[in-house]
C-alpha cells in the first residue's frame, strides 16, 4: 500500500513539472510583417535560411539546325505534266538566272502552244475583216452596225492573242511552233544544292516532291534556326549576335546574328523558333547540320533565390528575411525569369547580403497571418 502511493506522488509531480515547463514555453513575438523568437526557441530549429546571389552575366546555350537561307533560295516546280527529256546542269553548279536546267515533253504546254497560234490566227483574220468592213463603210455601202460589230471581233481577237502570248513568256517561252517541249529555267542566279529527278522519269504537276524538282540557293549565306524555351525568350532578340558551334569545327565558332523571333510557342515542345543568319565563306557548314549557339546574358539588376524561399499569397509573391537573432520580416517580391536550375530571380523586394528562408516559410506565414 505505500508503494503503491509513493508511485501515485511521484506520477503526479512529474505531470506538475511537464505542465509548468509548458506554461513557461517562450511564445514568437509577431509584430507587423516580423515575427521573433526568444533565444533558444525549439522552433527556430525548424527554419533553415540560405544566402541571396546576385545576377552575373550568364552564357546560355541553345541547339537548332542550319538550313537554306529562303531570301537567297528558290524551290524550282514544274507548271505541267510530262516525261524528263534532260537534264542540264549537275548538282554544286552555279547557274545564272534563265539558265536551261531541264527540258520534258509537255502535252499540257502544247495545248498552250496551239492556244496561242489560233489565237494568233483569230487576230489576224479580225484585223484584215475590220479593214474591209471599213472600206466598204467609207464608200457607204455597209452599215454602220457592221462596223462597229467588226470593231468588236477584232478587239476581242487581240486581247486573246495577247492572253496566250503572255501565258507563254510567264513559262519562259515564246516559241510559235507548236512542239510540246517545256524547259525548266533558272529563276535567280546561285547554285543547284539539290536536284529531285532523273531522266525519262513521269511528273505530275500535283505530285512533285516538296522540296522542289531543283533546289537553287547561295551556300555562303545560311539561316540557323533554334529551339528556345519559354524561359530563356528573355535573352534571344532580333539583332543580337551569337556564337554558332558545329562538329565539324571543333572548338571554332562562327559569328551569326538573330533576325526573327517566332510570335507564338510550339504547343508539342513549348519552345519558341529563333530564326537567324551565318556567313559561310568557304561553304565550311552544310545545311540541315545540327548546331548550337551560344547567347551572352549581361548582368541585370535582381538577385537569385531558391525556388522554394518564394510563395503565392493572392496575387502577391513574398519571401521571408532572415535578419538573424531569431527575427523574420516578410517581404513582398516581384519576380523575373524562371532559371532553369530551380532557382527564380527577384528583381524587386530583397537587398543584397540578405538571406531568405527556404525551410518553415509555412509556419512564419501562419504565424503573420494570425494577427492580420
Amino acid at each position: 500500500m505505500r508503494t503503491t502511493l509513493s508511485i501515485l506522488a511521484l506520477t503526479l509531480l512529474c505531470a506538475c513539472s511537464d505542465t509548468t515547463q509548458k506554461a513557461v514555453a517562450p511564445q514568437p513575438r509577431v509584430e507587423g510583417q516580423a515575427v521573433t523568437f526568444a533565444p533558444g526557441s525549439p522552433q527556430v530549429a525548424a527554419l533553415t535560411s540560405e544566402q541571396i546571389e546576385p545576377r552575373r552575366e550568364a552564357r546560355l546555350r541553345f541547339n537548332g539546325r542550319l538550313i537554306w537561307d529562303e531570301n537567297r533560295t528558290v524551290r524550282v516546280f514544274s507548271p505541267f505534266s510530262g516525261r524528263v527529256q534532260s537534264i542540264a546542269v549537275q548538282l554544286g553548279e552555279t547557274v545564272r538566272a534563265g539558265r536551261t536546267l531541264a527540258t520534258m515533253s509537255a502535252p499540257e504546254f502544247g495545248v498552250a502552244q496551239s492556244e496561242a497560234r489560233k489565237a494568233e490566227q483569230d487576230d489576224l483574220l479580225a484585223r484584215r475583216s475590220l479593214a474591209r468592213i471599213e472600206e466598204l463603210y467609207a464608200a457607204g455601202v455597209s452599215p454602220a452596225k457592221d462596223l462597229q460589230a467588226a470593231q468588236a471581233d477584232a478587239a476581242r481577237a487581240a486581247a486573246e492573242r495577247a492572253r496566250t502570248q503572255a501565258r507563254l513568256k510567264v513559262y519562259g517561252s515564246a516559241a510559235a511552233a507548236v512542239d510540246q517541249h517545256f524547259t525548266l529555267a533558272a529563276p535567280i542566279a546561285g547554285v543547284v544544292v539539290e536536284r529531285n529527278l532523273n531522266v525519262g522519269q513521269e511528273l505530275r504537276s500535283d505530285t512533285q516532291p516538296d522540296r522542289g524538282l531543283f533546289v537553287i540557293s547561295d551556300p555562303a549565306h545560311l539561316w540557323f534556326m533554334l529551339d528556345v524555351s519559354e524561359g530563356d525568350l528573355y535573352a534571344v532578340k532580333a539583332g543580337e549576335q551569337v556564337q554558332i558551334g558545329a562538329t565539324m569545327l571543333g572548338d571554332e565558332l562562327m559569328t551569326g546574328r538573330i533576325t526573327n523571333v517566332a510570335d507564338f510557342v510550339d504547343p508539342s515542345t513549348r519552345t519558341v523558333k529563333v530564326r537567324g543568319v551565318i556567313d559561310n565563306p568557304g561553304r565550311r557548314v552544310k545545311a540541315e547540320m545540327f548546331v548550337t549557339a551560344e547567347v551572352n546574358v549581361p548582368a541585370s539588376l535582381g538577385f537569385i533565390v531558391p525556388a522554394k524561399a518564394v510563395y503565392l499569397r493572392g496575387e502577391q509573391n513574398y519571401a521571408f528575411v532572415d535578419e538573424g537573432n531569431g527575427r523574420y520580416v516578410r517581404k513582398p517580391v516581384r519576380l523575373g525569369p524562371a532559371m532553369r536550375d530551380g532557382r527564380l530571380v527577384v528583381l524587386e523586394g530583397l537587398a543584397a547580403n540578405e538571406k531568405v528562408v527556404v525551410e518553415g516559410s509555412l509556419l512564419l506565414e501562419r504565424l503573420v497571418a494570425s494577427k492580420d
